[in-house]
């Protein structure tokens, strides 16, 4: 369990150490983070991150550290994955030598890495990161069909704050599409009071032939989810693939199944992209906690 899900300043996180036992007698002793990225204040110097813990040190939770000098936290941005080192002395806390963790499917899937690497050597494919939304930037309009064969259109839910995320329900490998819907699963539980109101999922197909609403229907039915409010989306073909180019989803089939990127974003109230995450290697908690640092804004 996470100690809070609010945000911790670097002061109230040394008085919590502080309150544990757990500032060192020596200075400047270096431990290694890992964590996503919420918010970045160039201006302050300071990043909140959502991290995991660090043994005998600290929990894991929600923290704002600040770093020296500004250039450590240029090209980051909410829902990138970064490594760190937190610097602890007797009377200062801060974080330095930040590093984005670029996602690496070879790690899971090397044959679907290196077909998606060919891939992207076609125009067809090349153009997909050159089209999709930057973050800070509007996402273009869209619209699909639901599990209840409902038109939705993402300009419906312009100031509610949305999250996206993107899969097939055929798909073989757990640690992918069911992880990523899960992911879902767990941030409706945890914002079940603000769905619909301020909150809205939407879980989209990139294998639209085979996932038509009634196949959407039964695999959303298993997180028991008010379908107004958690929309698995479908549609033509043409429509699902421009979709995806908005959020940088690669994919393509391959013997009865699909190869694909992942990526889970989150849009902000004003139709604007807050964060497009790469990969599967967060957690629901940093999910739910970057979802929870939108909706605060």
């Amino acid at each position: 369990m996470r100690a809070s899900r609010a945000v911790r300043s670097i002061a109230a996180g040394m008085l919590l150490l502080a309150s544990q036992g757990r500032l060192l007698a020596e200075p400047d002793a270096r431990y290694p983070m890992h964590g996503m990225i919420m918010k970045v204040s160039s201006s302050h110097k300071s990043f909140i991150v959502s991290h995991d813990s660090v043994p005998g040190v600290m929990d894991a939770m929600t923290m704002a550290f600040d770093v020296r000098e500004p250039r450590e936290l240029e090209g980051l941005v909410p829902g990138m994955t970064v490594e760190f080192t937190l610097v602890m002395g007797r009377a200062t806390v801060y974080a330095e030598r930040v590093r984005v963790r670029p996602y690496d499917s070879v790690e899971q899937d090397p044959l679907t890495a290196r077909r998606l690497t060919l891939l992207r050597h076609f125009a067809s494919v090349a153009s997909v990161s050159a089209q999709a939304v930057a973050v800070g930037q509007p996402v273009n309009d869209f619209e699909l069909i639901d599990q209840r064969r409902q038109t939705v259109r993402l300009s419906q839910f312009r100031g509610k704050v949305v999250a996206v995320n993107f899969i097939y329900t055929s798909c073989a490998l757990p640690e992918f599409c069911f992880r990523t819907a899960n992911h879902f699963g767990v941030v409706a539980k945890r914002f079940a009071d603000r769905l619909g109101t301020d909150l809205v999922l939407l879980t989209i197909t990139f294998d639209p032939v085979r996932d038509q609403p009634q196949q959407l229907a039964e695999y959303a039915r298993r997180w028991n989810v008010n379908p107004g409010v958690w929309h698995f989306l479908t549609g033509a073909v043409p429509d699902v693939r421009r979709v995806c180019e908005l959020f940088g989803v690669d994919f393509f089939p391959d013997e009865g199944l699909m190869n694909h990127t992942s990526h889970t974003a989150v849009v902000g109230r004003d139709g604007r992209l807050i964060a497009n995450i790469e990969g599967n290697r967060f957690t629901a908690i940093q999910l739910g906690d970057l979802v929870e640092s939108t909706l605060s804004r």
